[in-house]
């Protein structure tokens, strides 16, 4: 009996059980936190306060307070416990409490010793990039985060993969700085307007394994793409994609967007339907579109819809969770209420 707590007391010392009083969780050096960031089955989570956050983090970092009364309830909404989550405070004390925290409610956790304190003095990077990050769960259980970037692009993250749509380097004062993402396993373009259609931006996402899929027009001006066409649906490995139409129909505006050139698109993963509108209106085919989780659309009138159109839309198409995207200078701050007997929970994210 002697022996077996001796035995168990070194393992925790080494962070592996929770004998001793002690949690089970792992702790590394920078060198082994930095391996594991690049692991797609990893998730980095910051514990620190949000104005800490907004000062400097680890790139791709979530960001929830382990001082909030409600940290285990919103880890529990936005990690699954079959990713390894990699925590980090300051100095590493904060994120050992949380780390303890998430072992005893089944997670994985490795914490990183001397927080990112250490991590700067080995003249690691850190970002000030503060792009809102929305987390769900696909039927599976799965995790598919949704960064907001800029106007129409957006960033996803599913099962180690990264879809952009839209990406743009440059609108108005904002700066995307593409070169310190990943490359995109998939890009998707709605259309050749300079604020979805940037071949820098495309250039620098890109590799040989990227799928870009546009529409002809797009393929046309970039002499290569994968085409899809209204209507048209395939399979990118396990993601279902459908090109629906986006187009005006206002009179004096339908040179904006003609109907039948641009695409919208709806992606299934893992049973999670997601609803990419690009530049529309209130189009009658959107009373085709069904069983949406998440809807992006637009809200930037004379080029797309106002917000009537827009909660009109909103209203047809029903969807579980609504980001008016693509907004410009348009005051979407009364849409919630708008919406708020629907069922629907509109969000709304600082794209601009």
């Amino acid at each position: 009996m002697k022996m077996k707590k001796i035995f168990t007391c070194l393992l925790v010392t080494l962070g592996l059980t929770t004998a001793c009083g002690q949690a089970n969780y792992e702790n590394t050096d920078v060198k082994g936190f930095a391996e594991l960031m690049n692991d797609p089955k990893v998730v980095v989570l910051d514990v620190r306060r949000a104005d800490e956050f907004k000062d400097g983090h680890l790139e791709g970092a979530l960001n929830i307070d382990q001082s909030q009364s409600d940290f285990i309830q919103k880890a529990k909404e936005m990690l699954t416990t079959d990713k390894t989550i990699a925590v980090y405070c300051r100095s590493g004390r904060r994120s050992a409490s949380a780390a303890k925290r998430l072992a005893a409610e089944g997670y994985k956790v490795v914490n990183l010793k001397g927080g990112i304190s250490a991590w700067k003095e080995a003249k690691m990077p850190v970002t000030t990039d503060t792009y809102e990050v929305d987390v769900f769960k696909t039927k599976s259980g799965k995790t598919v985060k949704f960064h907001a970037l800029v106007h129409a692009s957006i960033r996803i993250e599913y099962d180690g993969r990264g879809i952009m749509i839209d990406p743009v380097t440059k609108l108005g004062n904002k700066t995307i700085d593409y070169s310190a993402m990943p490359k995109a396993d998939y890009i998707f373009v709605t259309h050749e307007h300079g604020d979805h259609f940037d071949k820098e931006a495309l250039k620098l996402l890109t590799d040989n394994k990227t799928q870009l899929v546009m529409n002809k027009r797009c393929a046309e001006m970039l002499g290569y793409g994968e085409i899809m066409v209204n209507g048209q649906r395939s399979m990118f490995n396990d993601i279902k994609v459908e090109a629906v139409p986006a187009y005006n129909t206002s009179e004096g505006r339908t040179q904006f967007h003609p109907k039948g050139r641009d695409n919208g698109y709806i992606l299934t993963i893992d049973g999670l339907r997601i609803y990419i509108a690009g530049d529309t209106e209130d189009i009658p085919e959107m009373q085709d579109i069904k069983d949406i989780d998440i809807a992006f659309m637009p809200c930037n009138q004379p080029y797309t819809m106002t917000t009537e159109q827009l909660v009109k839309a909103a209203k047809t198409i029903k969807p579980k969770v609504l980001f008016p995207y693509h907004y410009g200078q348009t005051d979407v701050s009364g849409i919630p209420s708008q919406l708020k007997d629907c069922g629907i929970d509109v969000r709304i994210r600082h794209y601009e």
